[in-house]
This record gives C-alpha cells, structure tokens and sequence, in this order.
C-alpha cells in the first residue's frame, strides 16, 4: 500500500521553514540533498542556487514525513498560488508507483514522465485534471 506525504516548495527559504517545523515537530531530518550535489549540465547554477535545498525530508509520527524544496527561478520555476505544495505518494514496488501513476494521468499533465531518476529513485510528477500536483516515486533504498 502506498504512502501519502505532503511536499513544500518554498521560494528560497525552505531550510529556515523546515528549522522552524523540526523545531515544533522535534526529530531529525532523514535527508538533505542540495542542488549542487545533483548537477545539470543543462541548468548551471550560481553558488547561491547550488546551496539551495533540492529535497528535505522530516519525519512526523508514525510513518509521516514532511518535505520540501526549494523553486529555482534560474530553473524556471515561478511561485504562484496553487503551486506551494504537492502530494507525493511512496509506492511499495515500481509496478504499484506505475499504476498509480498511470492512473492519475487521465487528462493531466505530465511534469515530469515516471522514470530512473539521478538520485536513485523510480519518479515522476504530474497535474491531475483537477489541478492537483502528485508527486510518485519508488525508492528500493527505502522498502
């Protein structure tokens, strides 16, 4: 069975929020991953993009995690309302992070097609057709 996470996008201020959350929440952050440790040659970045954060996750309770990242207006990303947030679903097995992924694309749009992805997970993103942003990934180093 698949787990659902909320995922932040923050406009450059994603590691003060998530110092603030760990501070409410308590516990340790299971990851940091940072945008120059994540290189596209397609996308240079300037040193201050590079220290941004690409992903970071802060696990809540039993089974919950938060995460967030950072939009990169050098990478095109825009804050606009709507776009704060998505839905990210953890999938047991890539076949099950497929089907929900197929599932969800009956008229959306599709962000970023399911595929192997640079830092070791199965991903994709897409907006369903009502608008909302889904996030689904499998990751053996976690099942």
């Amino acid at each position: 069975m698949a787990i659902i996470n909320p995922y932040l996008n923050f406009n450059g201020n994603t590691e003060e929020a998530f110092n603030f959350y760990k501070s409410v929440f308590g516990g340790e952050f299971a990851l940091i991953t940072r945008f120059k440790e994540m290189p596209n040659p397609d996308h240079p970045l300037s040193e201050e993009d590079g220290n941004k954060l690409m992903h970071i996750a802060l696990p809540i309770g039993n089974g919950n995690v938060l995460m967030g990242t950072d939009f990169l207006e050098s990478m095109g990303h825009k804050m606009e309302e709507g776009n704060r947030y998505a839905i990210s679903v953890s999938a047991q097995s890539r076949e099950e992070a497929t089907k929900l992924f197929n599932g969800l694309t009956v008229g959306p749009t599709v962000e970023m097609p399911i595929n192997d992805s640079p830092w070791g997970s199965y991903f994709g993103m897409l907006k369903d057709k009502f608008g909302i942003k889904w996030m689904v990934d499998f990751d053996p180093r976690y099942n």
